[in-house]
């Protein structure tokens, strides 16, 4: 880890000398940072954290207590991760092969989840890999992912389904005439063919 950066790490964290932990980033108790783990600047690794080799997490991102990022996950920047949420990376898992030996590292290859800027994933949530979450998606605690989501959708059910779509502060969002609208910024967005995009005014 760079010693030279401002990161707070707790003593009975575990950081590998080989991740980077960014600036203002903060590591708290019992959490796990392994090997070529990248961190951007102001992330927070909450209580019981587990982050796996070589994952990437973008500036601001929040992991809270006993969240588990497999690698090779992909956070973009102002992720949310709620507790106890697991990202998954092991499409087929078991503990043996057919012929019944134990499998090891080198026996499959692993696949990520990746969470576009924005997003939020709430407490217990699940996203089976591989899977792509989309900017400014918000998934439901509680909930399962095991299809794409895209951006700006609320998802919630076992397996997760749209149920709505949020705006940028998080926010499920009101229909209007002539769209839908952030009742909170007053941010407005247009569906077209199940795609949501923000209104850019002219």
């Amino acid at each position: 880890m760079d010693e030279l950066s401002d990161a707070k790490v707790d003593p009975s964290a575990d950081v590998a000398a080989t991740a980077q932990i960014g600036p203002g980033s903060s590591v708290w108790h019992l959490a796990q940072v392994r090997e070529n783990a990248v961190l951007g600047s102001q992330c927070i690794i909450g209580r019981g954290a587990y982050i796996g080799s070589g994952v990437v997490l973008g500036d601001n991102c929040k992991v809270q207590n006993y969240a588990l990022v497999y690698e090779p996950a992909i956070l973009e920047a102002g992720v949310f991760i709620g507790p106890a949420v697991v990202l998954t990376n092991d499409t087929y898992p078991r503990a043996i092969s057919p012929d019944g030996s134990i499998k090891s590292a080198h026996d499959w290859t692993p696949v990520g989840v990746t969470i576009r800027t924005g997003a939020a994933i709430g407490a217990r949530a699940v996203c089976v890999a591989p899977v792509e979450i989309g900017r400014w998606a918000t998934v439901a605690a509680g909930a399962i992912v095991t299809k794409d989501v895209p951006a700006f959708a609320l998802m919630a059910g076992v397996p997760a389904r749209r149920i709505g779509w949020v705006g940028k502060s998080g926010l499920r969002l009101v229909e209007s005439e002539s769209g839908w609208v952030c009742p909170q910024t007053g941010e407005k967005y247009i569906e077209i063919d199940g795609v949501l995009r923000e209104e850019v005014d002219a």
